[in-house]
């Protein structure tokens, strides 16, 4: 069998696997259980080290001028005092500012390039299960009857992965009780002050905190958005909120009072046709990303769900797939792939899982500091001034050579 991977899931994960595949000059075949591209959702914020990586594909370039540039997060009281601020990008200090773009654009652009670089995008074909694993490979069953062959089989189908259930049957990713509450809004309705910094997130011990987020490459529109905790709904009453917008403005507005008069701008005029909902959901920490034969892979959320305190969900997704297709790309595909070789690939995924591991392991203790600086602080638990308003260090997150990262992996296996 020739060397060739199936990527399952043409979201932004395997799509941007299909082009990291194809850079390394490994052919590569997406299938998407949708009828078409996806269109749906709202921006995301993509730091440097994704854009680094997008860059390198050739991606960033098409989706620069549709997206929101900006260096800087902000935090503040709910009597409009700065609190504190987290670095998100700099071109000066990492070679990129963050960008605030819509998924949908890039989504749109990572299938064209996928398509002008000759790779094979089949919707409508829903995963269903592995049928069997061999020393030269896998194959696999879709809903509609058909089967698929592949020297690998890589899951990027997200956090509720239908990969993933072929590694871990009895493993369910857990609701946190919380969702956020999303809307977008023109930024003219704010009315922001002059020298206002944005984004911004403004606290308050009694509702939680309000996000306020420019997108469109001008940033006439804006994200306002709050989290909904609510513990005490069972299944029923959470899909019910998750069918009716509705009560989404009613909950943006709630307690609206008691923040800063830019808050009660931005939910004074809000269209439900404008909402978005993001249920947060949690995977346990994976013993292996991979079967024991190394012909089934899963990455992104569907081996790792991470917080979004640092905003690094999806930007650690990129960093999976980018590092994914430079592990393989170093193997020699017809010794390491089959036969004996299998033992090659095997090692080579260890290797690329310890080293993913070990960065994400970094993000999580980074998110547990956001969250310990921005949260309340119990007696006895308050730290000097200038120890909680110190900037993070993040040139080990935002500022990597991926491929000296990988050879340095390899180096050391």
């Amino acid at each position: 069998m020739p060397t060739h991977v199936a990527i399952i899931g043409a979201g932004l994960s395997g799509l941007t696997l299909a082009l990291s595949l194809h850079q390394n000059g490994i052919p590569c075949t997406l299938y998407e259980a949708r009828s078409a591209p996806l269109n749906i959702g709202g921006a995301i914020m993509l730091s440097p080290n994704a854009l680094r990586i997008l860059n390198s594909l050739g991606v960033y370039n098409r989706i620069k001028s549709e997206g929101y540039s900006f260096d800087t997060l902000y935090f503040r009281s709910p009597d409009d005092k700065p609190l504190d601020t987290f670095e998100f990008g700099s071109e000066e200090r990492y070679g990129h500012s963050g960008l605030r773009v819509y998924r949908h654009v890039l989504i749109r652009e990572l299938s064209a390039m996928v398509v002008d670089a000759g790779v094979p995008i089949h919707y409508h074909k829903k995963f269903t299960q592995v049928l069997e694993e061999h020393d030269t490979g896998v194959k696999w069953e879709f809903a509609d009857g058909t089967v698929g062959t592949a020297t690998c089989l890589v899951g990027a189908d997200g956090i509720h992965s239908k990969v993933r259930s072929y590694l871990y049957p009895d493993l369910q990713p857990t609701f946190t009780h919380t969702m956020a509450v999303t809307a977008a809004v023109p930024t003219a309705q704010l009315k922001v002050p002059a020298g206002y910094g944005l984004p911004v997130t403004i606290l308050n011990k009694t509702h939680g905190a309000f996000v306020i987020a420019p997108q469109q490459a001008d940033g006439s529109e804006v994200l306002i958005g709050r989290q909904k905790h609510a513990r005490q709904l069972d299944r029923e009453g959470w899909d019910k909120l998750l069918n009716d917008k509705e009560w989404c403005i009613d909950f943006l507005r709630d307690g609206a009072a008691d923040f800063p008069e830019v808050v009660q701008n931005a939910v004074s005029n809000i269209d439900a046709e404008m909402i978005n909902l993001w249920p947060f959901y949690i995977v346990p920490k994976l013993e292996s990303w991979a079967s024991k034969s190394s012909r089934v892979v899963i990455l992104g959320d569907a081996a790792h769900a991470i917080p979004p305190s640092a905003g690094q969900g999806i930007n650690q997704g990129f960093e999976d797939v980018y590092t994914f297709a430079l592990i393989l790309g170093r193997l020699d595909r017809q010794d390491d792939w089959s036969g004996d070789g299998e033992r090659v690939l095997a090692r080579a995924l260890r290797v690329w899982q310890a080293g993913r591991q070990e960065r994400i392991d970094r993000v999580l203790v980074l998110n547990a500091e956001i969250d310990r600086r921005r949260g309340p602080k119990r007696p006895g638990q308050q730290k000097e001034e200038e120890e909680e308003t110190k900037a993070f260090e993040l040139t080990w997150l935002y500022k990597v050579d991926f491929k000296e990262m990988v050879d340095g992996w390899l180096a050391n296996a």
